[in-house]
């Protein structure tokens, strides 16, 4: 279920986000941030990276899934919430590390953001047709998206199940 949803428009001309139903949902542009590359950047939660392309080679070397987690981690409250309820939790954490290569696609506002990271997070929006936050999108090893994902009830366990039957096949 997305509940934090907004409409992109002219995202690959300008930029801008058009917000819906009061959704704050801007992605700053201050270009004075600090400049590192994707790879560098610290994502806002401990064990997940921020470049895609690195946790694409990750997955093909460990035949696991990707799990891409479309975020605004400083402002949208949803996504606060799937943080603190499943990813922050312990059992996930174990499920992770074991089966996934987590990877932040980040847009906050409060915190800088290298211009590469914000370019690299830019064209992964466009790229999965993203709509709102948050939004999870799995990749298997090889690329290819196997489910769009959202926030759920039922804390870690239930996220869990969803991602086990998408590994499974």
């Amino acid at each position: 279920m997305k509940v934090c949803r907004f409409f992109l428009f002219l995202v690959a001309l300008s930029g801008i986000f058009f917000p819906l139903a009061g959704c704050d949902s801007s992605v700053p542009t201050d270009s004075s941030s600090t400049q590192t590359t994707p790879s560098t950047q610290t994502p806002s939660k401990p064990g997940w990276g921020t470049s895609y392309e690195q946790g694409q080679q990750e997955a093909k070397a460990s035949n696991k899934l990707v799990l891409l987690d479309f975020t605004g981690s400083d402002w949208c409250g949803w996504c606060i919430m799937l943080d603190r309820e499943v990813f922050s939790q312990p059992q996930f954490k174990e499920y992770a590390s074991k089966n996934l290569v987590l990877v932040e696609v980040d847009f906050p506002k409060r915190k800088p953001v290298s211009a590469a990271t914000r370019e690299q997070n830019e064209r992964l929006l466009m790229r999965y047709q993203v709509q709102g936050f948050p939004t999870i999108i799995v990749l298997n090893s090889e690329g290819k998206m196997v489910a769009e994902l959202g926030y759920m009830q039922g804390g870690p366990d239930a996220f869990i199940a969803v991602l086990e039957k998408l590994r499974k096949g």
